[in-house]
Formats: structure tokens, sequence, C-alpha cells
């Protein structure tokens, strides 16, 4: 089942659903609005052009962290953002990150192919930010580029994110 906004509204209140920190004008006809933090990781100049074995190399290895209350993508180019909002999920509740559509409209996509709120989640979302616009984009902290729509599973998982995804307990 998909969630509605009274949906959303009901988990918040029976505590299935947590959203910290959460203004209930974030939420829309089915899903929740998400705000980008101040906390950025781009990839490292020595990458850029290189060929990387992903058996040997990953995201931590090849980007740096940054703060910073903007940042420019160029065509093409990809970073990844940190929501402000850290979502709790009951173990038979997922999430989906989408994009918004007045920023996709520009060229701005918010997530590559990792949308999946897993169920049991206990963490902030990492959204993998490409500018696919023919030209530069600026984005800020505050702005709502991204949201959130839930389902609910037929039976809790055995296996709560927050207890056993590896980098979740991290973010």
């Amino acid at each position: 089942m998909l969630f509605s906004d009274r949906d959303i509204l009901r988990a918040i209140r029976q505590g299935r659903i947590k959203i910290t920190p959460f203004q209930k004008n974030q939420v829309g006809p089915a899903s929740v609005d998400l705000t980008l933090s101040n906390e950025w990781w781009v990839f490292k100049e020595a990458y850029q052009g290189k060929t990387v074995d992903l058996k040997k190399t990953g995201f931590h290895q090849a980007t740096r962290k940054i703060r910073a209350k903007s940042i420019t993508l160029q065509p093409g180019e990809v970073c990844l953002g940190k929501t402000v909002e850290k979502i709790k999920l009951a173990p038979d509740i997922l999430g989906m990150l989408e994009g918004r559509s007045r920023y996709a409209r520009m060229g701005l996509s918010v997530h590559i192919t990792a949308a999946l709120v897993q169920p049991g989640s206990d963490n902030h979302q990492i959204l993998e930010i490409v500018n696919f616009a023919p030209f530069s984009v600026k984005l800020h902290a505050g702005m709502q580029v991204s949201q959130v729509i839930f389902h609910e599973i037929q039976q809790k998982t055995s296996k709560p994110y927050a207890r056993f995804g590896k980098i979740a307990r991290h973010q």
C-alpha cells in the first residue's frame, strides 16, 4: 500500500515513521519533502578523467566532504548531498526517494539508482545529485529538491536496516 498524506500523518502520530526535524507543511498529497543540508561530497580531482576500478575504490576514497551553503554543478557533474531530516522507519514500512518536478524540469536528478529507504532505517538520506542540464546549476542548503514516498510491506523485515545495513549506521 502506498501512503497518502493522511496515512503519512497517522504513521507519524503512531511513531511508525519518525522524521527529525519535521514540519507538517513538508507533507504533500503522498510524499514528504526533504531538505538539503550543508554537507556535500564531491569527487577528488585525482579521480577525474581516470578509470576507477569499482572493485577496489568506493565513494569514501573517491570523494571529499565539504561543508558549504551552496555548491555549483557543471553539466554532467555529480555530487552527493545529505538531507537535514533523519528518517526512522518501522520494519514494515519502506521509503522511495524521488526528485521534485520543478527541479527535474531544469535537468536536476537527485538519485541515480539508490532510491530505496530500507525498512527499519534510522538515518539521514544521501542523495546522488546529477546535473543533466546543458548549463551549470547552483544548489543551496535548505532547498527541498527531493521527496520521499512511503509503502507498507506485508510483513516486517527480519533485517531492519539500522541494525544490518553496513553504511546506514554512519549517515
